[in-house]
């Protein structure tokens, strides 16, 4: 039954959602449990697997959100109706801020001390649904061009730092640039993901949904060329050390750091060269993705068919799992409930990436059986709510 519902969509829209699911949360459980407290992508102190690790996580939100948009696209198609589809991205939109401030913040903080609050990749998703929502009544050119110019000029904009101690200066932390904003006394909110480029990156994978409508040789061919042609972008801008990027690459003690330095590219927000190096292979892939069967191809799809309830259930799972290993070894247990502590150092707690990507193992082998589950809920049952999960 799954793979008979699977096989009228494209497989590998799933598939490499599913992917990039999988190693998202591996990246929570590097949070939650390593012992390395440092940035992992300073080469000055990150060995090779601990930047590794990180890195290969810098995957998840670029696709996850220009998938978003690419499902949007082929969703909506379906609609003869424009108002009914733009309605449809501005309640979803919507009900993901409000995910992103309750559901969300509590799985990741487990209190409800809101003088510490985090806005991360759902609300930047919400905040592209809304204006996505907006953007479907221009032509398909525009919104395509609205999407390219965000991608490719908004590294212009690096030149403009405020301080959040002004009004206009806390709303332009929200638009572009990353960091906390002070209000109140000891109150925060941290931004870190702003909306710009992220509108521009979902705005394009919408685009991008028309070239998965083609045949499948038409199909192939285009995501090779597009997905080269990124890469070549990549490859070529990063070179030049001219644009694209706040911290330009610089030669290390050995070729292999070198090439560390070269794919160290700056998330928040995503550089130009960030998402080029992370769209690119993700694009090039889908048609050997699409050819995937048997259990690999079944696994993947089934986090692919439900990312939001994935996503909500992996941080609650993850984060209850330190909180218990916590409380087992007698270490105390605000460890992971104080909002000061969650992502500090912790006397007696932490543990090498040998034992992270146990945990990891174990926390999506934990998660399958539920996703399955509820991936058989949607395939079966057509309510309007389960769209919105």
């Amino acid at each position: 039954m799954v793979t008979s519902a699977v096989n009228n969509r494209i497989r590998s829209v799933d598939i490499l959602r599913g992917i990039v699911m999988v190693i998202m949360a591996l990246d929570h459980t590097r949070d939650y449990f390593s012992n390395f407290h440092n940035n992992p992508t300073n080469l000055t102190v990150a060995s090779m697997g601990m930047f590794l690790t990180r890195w290969i996580t810098h995957y998840c939100a670029p696709v996850f959100v220009f998938l978003a948009g690419t499902s949007a696209f082929l969703s909506l198609s379906k609609k003869n109706n424009k108002k009914e589809a733009s309605l449809f991205l501005l309640k979803r939109g919507i009900w993901l801020l409000i995910l992103e401030f309750t559901v969300v913040r509590f799985g990741w903080m487990f209190n409800m001390d809101y003088t510490q609050t985090v806005v991360q990749v759902i609300w930047a998703i919400g905040w592209s649904m809304i204006f996505l929502s907006a953007l479907i009544y221009l032509p398909f050119r525009g919104i395509l061009a609205v999407g390219l110019v965000m991608i490719f000029g908004h590294n212009l904009l690096d030149m403009i730092q405020t301080e959040a101690d002004t009004p206009s200066g806390a709303l332009w932390y929200f638009i572009h640039q990353s960091g906390f904003i002070q209000y109140n006394g000891n109150s925060s909110v941290f931004v870190i993901y702003p909306i710009i480029p992220w509108i521009g990156v979902m705005a394009t994978g919408y685009c991008f949904g028309s070239i998965l409508q083609q045949d499948e040789r038409t199909r192939n061919k285009q995501l090779y060329l597009l997905g080269g042609t990124t890469i070549l972008f990549f490859l070529i801008i990063r070179a030049t050390k001219l644009y694209g990027d706040p911290a330009p690459w610089e030669p290390q003690e050995n070729f292999s750091r070198t090439v560390l330095s070269f794919i160290n590219c700056e998330k928040y927000p995503p550089s130009l060269l960030y998402l080029l190096m992370t769209l690119g292979p993700a694009i090039l892939i889908m048609p050997l993705l699409e050819k995937m069967s048997g259990a690999a191809g079944r696994f993947f799809i089934v986090f692919g068919r439900v990312p939001m309830f994935y996503y909500i259930l992996h941080i609650y799972l993850v984060h209850a799992m330190a909180l218990v290993w916590c409380v087992m070894q007698g270490l105390p247990a605000d460890y992971f409930t104080d909002g000061n502590m969650i992502f500090a150092p912790k006397q007696g707690w932490g543990y090498e990436l040998p034992v992270v990507y146990m945990v990891w193992i174990l926390a999506i082998l934990l998660l399958y059986v539920p996703c399955r589950w509820f991936m058989y809920i949607k395939l079966n049952h057509k309510k309007w709510w389960l769209s919105y999960i």
